[in-house]
């Protein structure tokens, strides 16, 4: 699209392959997010993971899955608390648990929604995200001089992370001019205190936030 994209990961991913899958008379695997399925990939029991049906977030994840060999892969609206509805038209609760496959931190509560609606969901922790502590000398000069005109946000967390370290290395006035492009309106409101811009595309989906980026270029 002619945007020249500079990369500044946020969170650090550990991932946990000794942690048991709990696959026993499960009827299904949720996964919220792709760094799931990475850490899925590596896991001994993938295989028998991969013969389940998978509720998969959004699209960018259900694509993931199966490349990983999920063939039965149902796709949310691109958020956790989409989930639960679609999950509810698609299985019953007396057919078994679900497995929902993720970090030790979520944004959403997807247990607790499932659970008001009568599913034993167990959670299994095959990643630990950690926030960085430091941005690149290359990041924080092409902020401090304006090079970089808009920072894409796909999580509430890395919208804290990275407004905590635009007040941690002084640029909260050079980052005046920037827009961020966020996922969903949570994402844009953890940004609200270092004053820049955010905008959020109207469906919670990559592709959407992708086409709100060049709609605005």
């Amino acid at each position: 699209m002619g945007h020249e994209p500079v990369l500044a990961p946020l969170l650090k991913i550990e991932f946990l392959n000794d942690v048991p899958l709990n696959l026993n008379g499960a009827q299904a695997i949720v996964i919220t997010s792709r760094n799931a399925l990475r850490a899925l990939g590596a896991h001994p029991e993938r295989e028998k993971a991969t013969e389940l049906p998978l509720f998969a977030v959004g699209e960018a994840t259900a694509w993931a899955a199966r490349q990983l060999g999920f063939s039965e892969v149902t796709i949310g609206p691109g958020t956790g608390a989409g989930l639960p509805p679609i999950i509810c038209t698609e299985v019953h609760p007396d057919h078994g648990p679900l497995i929902h496959i993720g970090a030790e931190k979520v944004a959403f509560d997807l247990k607790g929604a499932l659970e008001e609606d009568g599913f034993d969901l167990r959670r299994v922790v095959l990643y630990r995200s950690h926030a960085v502590e430091e941005l690149s000398d290359e990041i924080v000069d092409d902020l401090k001089r304006g090079d970089i005109d808009g920072v894409l946000l796909l999580s509430p967390r890395t919208a804290r992370a990275f407004a905590r370290l635009v007040e941690r290395y002084g640029l909260v006035t050079h980052v005046k001019g920037l827009v961020c492009y966020c996922l969903s309106r949570a994402i844009a409101e953890a940004v609200v205190p270092v004053g820049v811009e955010a905008r959020v595309p109207q469906y919670a989906r990559e592709e959407d936030l992708i086409a709100l980026l060049e709609s605005s270029a």
